[in-house]
């Protein structure tokens, strides 16, 4: 009988521990799913820096076998888990998988009757809910979550909305390495191809014609979601989290490491106001009316 191996953890005893194995893995053309449990660095709060894991999937960016994914609902890990069966032991690929769990409870959704869904979660991405606009809008946030950091996300959807009257796009991104990948190979292509008509990635074909700012996420370290800078053209503002934290609450450890619906609300509005969407004082106002402390310490240091 043929084994399928799953490899369960705690996120931080995988790759900080024991990279080196990962990469002798992909050396043997291994196949199975690594499963990162208590993922992120804001969600086990409780038993201190050592399980606070914000920089596995960067670390998995370095894997080339590897294929890395960051997911938030129920129905995006079945999907994923559900091709990588296929693609590993059906087609017979040499690949296999980093999947980031998470320990925090909350209510999952059923899964959308969406075209295109499957193929936006295994390929990074898909637009997960969106607010109309309102009258005289001329610019669209579009906002990234991944992991447990979607919902925070989708907290400052309603924020945008219904403090500012700000409609937004929010999108699931499951993985920021599979998307820079994409973009990296259809930029290779276009390189050797000058005299061709030019690829578009898959992030340039779902964005096209958004204006944004695009403002992401996650409870990764910035160079997670900093991947994607050199593919978009939208102004791309992201939030993650750099640093070292220490509290009992995972809200207060959000706002510590800015990448709570409040964090996103403000990064919103501020990239808003740079391009002139929407005046300065409005965004500083905000600071003010959503009860945040501007001179608090950078979390990159503190």
């Amino acid at each position: 009988m043929n084994m399928i191996p799953f490899y369960i953890y705690y996120s931080m005893f995988g790759f900080q521990r024991v990279g080196d194995l990962i990469w002798c893995a992909a050396d043997t053309r291994v196949k199975g799913f690594l499963c990162g449990g208590t993922s992120g660095r804001t969600t086990l709060n409780g038993e201190g820096l050592q399980h606070e894991d914000g920089h596995s999937q960067l670390m998995a960016t370095t894997v080339p076998t590897l294929r890395s994914y960051d997911p938030t609902w129920g129905y995006e890990l079945a999907v994923i888990v559900q091709d990588g069966l296929r693609r590993m032991y059906a087609e017979g690929e040499e690949i296999f998988y980093y999947l980031s769990v998470y320990n925090e409870s909350y209510a999952h959704p059923p899964m959308p009757q969406q075209e295109g869904l499957t193929e936006g979660i295994l390929k990074g991405m898909y637009r997960f809910q969106s607010t109309d606009s309102s009258p005289g809008q001329t610019h669209r946030p579009q906002l990234f979550g991944s992991g447990t950091i979607l919902r925070e996300a989708l907290r400052a959807q309603a924020i945008l909305r219904d403090q500012f009257g700000i409609g937004s796009d929010v999108w699931s991104v499951t993985s920021y390495t599979q998307l820079r990948r994409d973009a990296q190979s259809c930029e290779r292509w276009n390189m050797l191809h000058p005299d061709q008509p030019r690829k578009k990635s898959y992030i340039q074909t779902v964005l096209e014609g958004a204006t944004g700012p695009i403002i992401s996420a996650s409870d990764n370290v910035r160079a997670v979601g900093e991947q994607l800078h050199p593919y978009l053209d939208q102004d791309y503002f992201v939030l993650g989290c750099d640093g070292m934290g220490r509290s009992e609450t995972r809200s207060a450890l959000r706002r510590h490491f800015e990448v709570d619906a409040a964090s996103v609300v403000i990064a919103t509005l501020y990239r808003l106001s740079r391009s002139g969407a929407i005046p300065a004082s409005e965004a500083a106002a905000a600071i003010r009316d959503l009860g945040y402390d501007p001179e608090k310490p950078n979390p990159l240091f503190a």
